[in-house]
């Protein structure tokens, strides 16, 4: 198993109760719930196992002072009331605060309510008082609508107090699923899930509302992932660790593969150089940078173990990728919004080498989006990689707005894919790759520091590299996603992207690391 403390910058590290890398959504989670008890456990055991779990951080995180615990009327208050149960045995001071009735609480929230013999404060801001710590045991993952009326003015409350909250499961008013904001949101100072996290726990925004994550076993088998069969990941080592490309002992740059990065016009080439610099830091054997013959000069200055070769047209282009020791393009950074940038991307699919789509390679199919999507399917190599951000995605994809919280970014990626027949990486703090397949990984170590000009340049070119080697696609394209991730925390603060190729030999020699290979 990968090793993951030391192995991502300090401003994302997570602590585990138990590892694992799947991601359940609200409904696979009741599913795993549901077929343990059918395989012999019982709710109320697993509820146990949660509320002690819930005890043991509240401990950890106040020492002394009161605890309130503010409890909804599901399975997450009985999380709740069981953790206070089991403060009090511990001899802590504890409060509980319950939405609605007592007597209208069911099943394995009822049997935990029966728990708990002190008295339940009014559901009321005012009762807040001055604890040490909240325990925020309001609503679990499950929660599909805006929070209103009492929930609402709780959450604000809860909020407006300072005091740090634990919460349960997930924050209250985050989406499991979407990790949207339902109206409002817990603010959390540390979150314990249970088996597994949901996307709510990665997507942003209810990323920056679990604080600290921690995921603890209550006794579920992982033997239910078999039943289930989860296709969405944390972007981690352990989900393509196996397909990792390592030189041979025997082994030339030949057999690396030839990547080729497309050079814009001549005010236009610092971002195809950056692109071409990553994907030879990759691991691809030749990078050769395919520039207009005005931008020669200046490209050939700048590059040394990059070559140049003049191509000034897509007929060009495709003569040159006849030759199939050109196994990956890169297209798009730089690359200017024009014909010759839609016919080198048009000549790249046709010529069957993989190929990645970034910024205007993209762009310039945004009044035609079927064309690129056509090309993409009927093109002889279907190892192919678009990489847009927000403010790209829409041009290909206008009717997936980010503006419905109920849409998830995973959702929006997930049906690209489909759609356009490519594995489709969509940037950001919580970027996510998805495969026409429905496979499906989410980021979870990129630095803030990371957002900046260039940095996306090199993405496409470390995808690039890794495509030359022959790395398929989707792992390709989370391979350059979590090494690009690294590199940045590698670099630390105060990044520029031509640090990034800098810092990507340490990242990799981590992983040859974890695989036991020596240096």
């Amino acid at each position: 198993m990968w090793a993951r403390s030391g192995a991502c910058c300090l401003s994302v590290r997570r602590e585990y109760w138990e590892l694992g890398m799947e991601l359940l959504t609200p409904a696979e989670m009741d599913r795993a719930d549901l077929l343990t008890i059918a395989w012999g456990s019982s709710g109320f055991a697993l509820m146990l196992h949660a509320g002690r779990h819930v005890a043991q951080a509240a401990i950890e995180l106040a020492e002394t002072g009161p605890i309130l615990v503010i409890a909804g009327p599901g399975n997450n208050g009985g999380d709740g009331l069981i953790a206070a149960t089991e403060l009090v045995a511990l001899g802590r001071t504890v409060h509980v605060m319950l939405l609605g009735e007592r007597d209208a609480l069911k099943g394995d929230a009822a049997l935990a309510a029966r728990e708990w013999k002190g008295p339940l404060l009014p559901f009321l801001p005012q009762s807040i008082g001055t604890p040490s710590l909240i325990i925020d045991a309001l609503f679990g993952s499950g929660l599909n609508r805006p929070v209103k009326d009492q929930a609402l003015e709780m959450i604000e409350a809860v909020n407006a107090t300072g005091v740090p909250v634990l919460a349960v499961d997930l924050p209250s008013g985050i989406n499991g699923a979407t990790g949207a904001v339902m109206g409002a949101a817990i603010r959390a100072r540390e979150t314990v899930t249970f088996f597994r996290r949901k996307p709510g726990h990665l997507l942003v925004p209810g990323r920056l509302y679990c604080g600290k994550l921690k995921v603890a076993d209550i006794g579920i088998d992982p033997a239910v992932l078999d039943e289930i069969k989860p296709q969405a990941f944390e972007n981690d080592p352990n989900l393509w660790l196996p397909h990792f490309p390592v030189p041979r002992a025997d082994g030339h740059k030949y057999g690396r593969g030839h990547a080729v990065v497309i050079s814009g016009e001549l005010s236009q080439t610092g971002a195809a150089r950056l692109a071409a610099r990553g994907a030879l830091r990759a691991g691809a054997g030749l990078v050769t940078l395919a520039s207009p013959c005005d931008a020669l000069a200046v490209n050939a200055t700048a590059l040394t173990a990059v070559m140049v070769r003049a191509i000034d047209t897509p007929d060009q282009l495709a003569g040159m990728l006849a030759d199939r020791r050109f196994n990956a393009v890169g297209v798009g950074p730089g690359a200017g919004i024009d014909d010759r940038t839609r016919g080198n991307v048009l000549a790249a699919l046709a010529a069957g080498a993989g190929t990645v789509l970034d910024a205007d390679a993209l762009t310039v199919f945004a009044g035609a989006p079927e064309t690129l999507f056509e090309a993409i399917k009927s093109g002889a190599n279907p190892q192919v990689v678009l990489t847009p951000h927000e403010g790209e995605f829409p041009r290909l994809f206008s009717d997936m707005s980010n503006k419905n919280p109920l849409r998830s970014k995973l959702e929006r990626v997930r049906v690209a894919a489909q759609r356009s027949g490519a594995v489709v990486l969509l940037k950001g703090p919580d970027t996510v790759v998805a495969s026409p397949d429905g496979r499906a990984a989410i980021a979870f170590n990129a630095p803030p520091w990371l957002a900046t000009a260039g940095s996306g340049d090199v993405l496409t070119g470390i995808i690039t590299g890794l495509l030359a080697q022959r790395v398929a696609a989707f792992e390709a394209a989370c391979i350059g996603v979590w090494m690009h991730g690294e590199a940045a925390c590698e670099a630390g603060p105060g990044l520029i992207a031509e640090d990034l190729t800098e810092t990507l030999p340490a990242v990799i020699r981590r992983v040859y690391d974890e695989l036991g290979i020596e240096y």
